[in-house]
């Protein structure tokens, strides 16, 4: 039986199915554009105005009536709730769709799309809207200055050393809807196993690259494999052999 804290790392494959495209999504946002020019330093020092622009339809998109949070996202935020331990939810993803479900402790590791940064005086700024080149930041006024909170290729993931010490004390690592591609997160289930002490478990629409270091795994449509495997949890239900 499990018993202590849980940490839980989601993936684009929890949101695509909400209705937001991932980076792998054919025919997709991201497939319309190269990587290189709306998702890096470079990029943005070459167009800042074009890197606007898409992170402002990616704004406009999760206000369509039609995205919102799916049964994982519940599922998750149920478990947060009603687990006797901490549950820490750690997501590459940059959209609110895990806080619209209800979920607290989360951790968005790539950033937000609904916040912006100043770079000259670094706040950390709420962002309803559309945001240009020419946006002032409502803390230091600057204009020109405010880009989208967003981790861009090339660039440090947030919260690692917050997310490391979860890691080390956790009871079960879950890993949700991940290609297992992108580090920094695709090798936490190395660092998980490695300490041997906790159970490691994917759900997953189909294997990610590094499947074969879980305990054990859960394949099909994150809305139907994580509300069961929560319940299983909530319910002392034993998991099977790890």
């Amino acid at each position: 039986m499990i018993q202590g804290p849980i940490v839980i790392l989601t993936g684009a494959g929890i949101s695509q199915e909400s209705g937001l495209d991932t980076f792998r999504c054919a025919g997709g946002v991201w497939s319309r554009h190269d990587l290189e020019d709306v998702a890096t330093p470079q990029g943005y020092r070459r167009n800042p105005a074009l890197v606007q622009a898409f992170y402002n339809d990616r704004r406009r998109q999760l206000e369509d009536a039609a995205v919102r949070p799916n049964p994982a996202h519940l599922a998750l935020a149920r478990l947060e709730r009603d687990w006797p331990a901490p549950v820490l939810l750690v997501t590459q993803n940059i959209d609110d769709l895990h806080e619209r479900a209800g979920s607290r402790a989360v951790l968005h590791m790539h950033g937000e799309l609904r916040k912006g940064r100043c770079e000259a005086c670094g706040r950390v700024l709420e962002w309803a809207g559309d945001m240009t080149v020419e946006s002032l930041c409502p803390a230091c006024g600057k204009a020109g200055r405010v880009r989208p909170h967003v981790v861009w290729f090339g660039e440090v993931p947030l919260e690692m050393e917050r997310i490391f010490q979860a890691l080390d004390a956790c009871a079960l690592f879950l890993s949700i809807g991940t290609s297992g591609h992108v580090y920094p997160a695709a090798g936490f289930v190395a660092h998980v196993r490695e300490r041997g002490l906790a159970p490691t478990v994917e759900l997953n629409l189909e294997p990610s690259q590094g499947a074969s270091l879980f305990h054990q795994a859960f394949y099909g449509p994150a809305s139907d494999v994580v509300p069961r495997f929560v319940e299983t949890v909530l319910t002392g239900d034993d998991l099977g052999p790890v």
